[in-house]
């Protein structure tokens, strides 16, 4: 089992389809079940032991940092490092190349700040993506959810699965079973070479789609999809309706 000490969350986005939410904060602030979203996401990675992260910044930039400050003065896991985008939004691919001196070397836990999801009993999905992260024969593993039991996801899906964890991408006009719900770990080396200026982690998956280093691992749980303000209300209820 690999043991992932840093993150990377991607919180730099105009959170477009979360307005008027976002009209006076960034997505990330936007509150969810007594929490924000990006505090959701921190605290899942504090869980599973991962003592840094690393967070892209761009729309409010100024509020998402002042509120990491706070979280940090009070003591609250993980460590946080600010990766600064202001001047320009470069996308999930070009936000972690402009993180990689932030980064290292070492496989990272990529985070959209928007992740959330509940799980089934038993080993964390972080500590089972740890687990089953094989850095000789991967180099992505993706967390995937179901697309028929997935709250507020609409869509055709995105990956199909071998029987070994391969991930290929759904045939066009057809529906895939399974929707990347935004956590991965990736080895940031990947980025290097991505081009200069905004380009999405697609870029990259399709490189090891083509190598075959593309994996994926079902969540043993249920996601939800908090892209709209619609969406938010649904987790919501269904989460404090198990609470």
């Amino acid at each position: 089992m690999i043991t992932i000490r840093k993150a990377m969350v991607m919180g730099a986005g105009l959170g477009t389809r979360m307005r008027p939410l976002t009209d006076a904060m960034p997505k990330p602030l936007v509150p969810l079940a007594g929490r924000t979203l990006i505090d959701h996401v921190l605290d899942r990675l504090a869980e599973a032991g991962v003592m840094e992260a690393v967070v892209n910044a761009h729309y409010r930039a100024d509020q998402l940092a002042d509120h990491l400050r706070r979280r940090t003065m009070r003591g609250r896991a993980p460590y946080i490092s600010l990766s600064d985008e202001r001047k320009k939004l470069l996308d999930t691919g070009g936000g972690i190349k402009h993180a990689l001196p932030l980064l290292g070397d070492d496989p990272v836990i990529t985070f959209n700040s928007d992740s959330v999801w509940v799980e089934d009993e038993g080993e964390s999905a972080l500590g089972s993506l740890m687990r089953a992260f094989d850095p000789g024969r991967m180099d992505a593993l993706l967390l995937l959810a179901d697309t028929a039991t997935s709250i507020g996801f609409v869509g055709k899906g995105d990956f199909d699965m071998a029987s070994d964890g391969r991930l290929t991408r759904r045939q066009p006009d057809a529906a895939a079973p399974h929707v990347f719900m935004g956590v991965q770990i990736i080895k940031p080396g990947l980025f290097a070479d991505g081009p200069g200026g905004p380009f999405s982690t697609n870029l990259i998956w399709d490189r090891l789609i083509g190598r075959g280093r593309l994996f994926g691992l079902p969540l043993k749980g249920r996601w939800m999809h908090v892209g709209s303000p619609a969406d938010r209300d649904a987790a919501e209820a269904f989460l404090t309706g198990r609470s």
